[in-house]
């Protein structure tokens, strides 16, 4: 099992990065492969995916996003891509303190899981992560005002998203949310 490489950014797109591994040009998916520099010599913690049709590796530069991408893996249905699917839309400790709250609202509308696939989530890990309180109850609501407002579902994810965990409180979120953008 491939746990860790190191090595040089080639490449990256919006899947993942290309990382020089003596000579060799691995693929790795990544949920924020844009934090990463190319040229730049990076360690990462890695998940080895291996199923009928080949192998795929997934990176993760903090361990906590490898530790809850394996109890994402833990739920019936839900592979590695959807995993990391899971962790491109939404951060993962607000993603923890949805689950920990058990909050279905955020869950399906910011992270944009189905009702179904939330439920699983819900049922499967909410005993299992910790108690983080990274989201505030109101990121839903700012959700769906960003996408009254005409912003596509997946930048009111991303502007949500980017909310520092510091500003507190609905209309507070929102206008940080808005300021994002520059409108």
């Amino acid at each position: 099992m491939i746990r860790q490489v190191r090595g040089k950014v080639l490449s990256k797109d919006l899947t993942g990065v290309v990382i020089d591994l003596s000579g060799w040009g691995v693929f790795l998916h990544m949920a924020q492969p844009e934090i990463l520099d190319v040229g730049v010599e990076v360690t990462l913690l890695t998940h080895l995916a291996v199923t009928q049709t080949g192998m795929d590796l997934f990176g993760f530069i903090e361990e906590a996003d490898l530790t809850f991408f394996g109890q994402l893996l833990t739920v019936p249905g839900v592979g590695p891509k959807t995993a990391l699917g899971i962790l491109r839309k939404a951060p993962r400790a607000s993603l923890i303190g949805a689950i920990s709250k058990r909050d279905l609202d955020y869950l399906t509308k910011v992270a944009g899981l189905g009702k179904k696939a939330a439920e699983k989530i819900l049922v499967e890990l909410s005993e299992k992560v910790g108690n983080e309180k990274a989201h505030d109850d109101g990121d839903a609501e700012v959700f769906e005002t960003l996408v009254a407002l005409g912003y596509t579902e997946r930048e009111a994810r991303m502007s949500v998203a980017k909310i520092p965990k510091d500003i507190l409180g609905k209309q507070a979120r929102l206008k940080n949310a808005l300021s994002q953008s520059g409108v």
